[in-house]
């Protein structure tokens, strides 16, 4: 079983930067492929970077390549997301997902097991 706990949401101008956290409690997070994925009122929640277990592997839609950078720490199990240059389509609740096992499929959010709470991103233009 793995807990995850989102933090470091809030209001940003566009053009401003973010860094959002996912702090994870349970065993073998370090063994845990982690994704982001967020969601505004009535879409589906979209899929936002991806990282493997090692953190040798990052993806990301592209909407976002070249502003948002995923990363984890595993010795302080976290897993965060440093987003640049916010535009307002970034706007939306932010949540951190993990699995615990490989595949092409990352993008897909039921195929991870377990999600965090969410936190919100609200840009102003």
């Amino acid at each position: 079983q793995v807990q995850l706990v989102e933090s470091g949401g809030g209001l940003v101008q566009a053009g401003g930067s973010l860094r959002l956290s996912c702090a994870a409690s349970g065993r073998s997070f370090s063994s845990y492929y982690m994704g982001w994925f967020r969601q505004t009122p009535g879409k589906d929640r979209e899929f936002v970077a991806h990282i493997t277990w090692s953190g040798s592997g990052t993806y990301y839609t592209d909407s976002v390549k070249g502003r948002f950078t995923i990363s984890r720490d595993n010795a302080k199990n976290t897993v965060y997301l440093h987003m640049d240059s916010l535009k307002p389509e970034d706007a939306a609740v932010y949540y951190c997902a993990a699995r615990s096992y490989g595949s092409t499929a990352y993008q897909v959010p039921s195929q991870y097991d377990y999600w965090g709470q969410g936190t919100q991103v609200t840009v102003s233009s």
